[in-house]
């Protein structure tokens, strides 16, 4: 059986599936303190014989092995997370293979395996809620270098309609800062899922989207783009970012056509969970604790 944990701030997914990656159990846990936390993911866990397990964190995370901080939590505003040996618990607990990386690159591998992105081979998976965040896979793999993109904390020209001021705390204005999920509120003063259609608002939302997968395209030039969360559960949000993509890249580089390029997750709200259970069989394979 493998064992998989899509830990976000909010809870902690954990799921257990057999050989042939059909899940079994499941179980959501919400993210409190993490002793306590972790317990009752022991609790769970405990009831199964695993052969290896995937992590998809919040983050940001330590995943260098060389470094201290490997399989850490680190600077996250998280109360009682922040430096947090995660892995180093999880590891002192179960003597399996365990694949270790980000929330958001456990999606992008699940997309890519089995949603939205399963016909390619390199993919760029975003997730717009709470936050912002993205997980890049190459030829298959999940990409890092000397730690694991953080796509949501780029820097973003500014919608000339937008004094929105931005809540990230280490850089106010960036992506997330502006165009994460409590931005829509913030400047309405109406949840986004109640926000009309129509209101203004969601072409200030889709310039910020489509400017960085504009600039992404530009960096990693990615075979699609499978976007998820919350916000991302409006049609016509989909529609905007498209058309403003087309216009901010004003025919510089060729990409596929945007209905196949920029497309919405296969997976919903399924895709962290499966992929960390395809990385911890991948784990099992390479019989290496990552």
């Amino acid at each position: 059986m493998y064992g998989g944990i899509e830990a976000g701030g909010t809870k902690f997914v954990c799921a257990v599936s057999d050989e042939g990656q059909t899940i079994l159990d499941r179980i959501s846990i919400p993210t409190t303190q993490p002793e306590e936390t972790l317990a009752a993911v022991f609790d769970f866990f405990d009831q199964y014989t695993l052969s290896a397990m995937g992590i998809g964190s919040f983050g940001p995370i330590g995943i260098d092995e060389e470094k201290e901080n490997y399989g850490y939590i680190l600077a996250t505003p998280k109360a009682g997370w922040a430096d947090y040996d995660f892995l180093g618990k999880m590891k002192s607990h179960y003597d399996i293979p365990i694949f270790w990386t980000t929330d958001v690159n456990a999606a992008a591998y699940g997309e890519i395996e089995k949603g939205a992105a399963k016909s390619k081979t390199s993919c760029v998976y975003l997730t717009v809620g709470t936050g912002i965040g993205g997980g890049i896979v190459v030829n298959n793999k999940i990409f890092s270098g000397i730690g694991h993109p953080e796509m949501g904390h780029i820097h973003v020209k500014r919608h000339p309609k937008d004094d929105y001021l931005g809540a990230c705390p280490y850089h106010g204005d960036c992506l997330e800062g502006i165009a994460a999920g409590p931005s829509l509120e913030a400047r309405t003063g109406i949840k986004g899922q109640e926000l009309p259609d129509d209101h203004p608002v969601w072409d200030i939302q889709a310039y910020y989207i489509a400017q960085a997968l504009v600039n992404y395209t530009l960096i990693l030039a990615p075979e699609m783009f499978v976007l998820g969360g919350g916000v991302m559960n409006q049609d016509h949000l989909l529609l905007k970012i498209r058309q403003s993509f087309k216009k901010q890249m004003a025919g510089y580089m060729e990409t596929p056509e945007l209905n196949e390029y920029i497309q919405r997750w296969g997976l919903p709200n399924e895709s962290g969970i499966i992929g960390c259970l395809l990385l911890a069989e991948e784990a099992k394979k390479t019989t290496k604790a990552f």
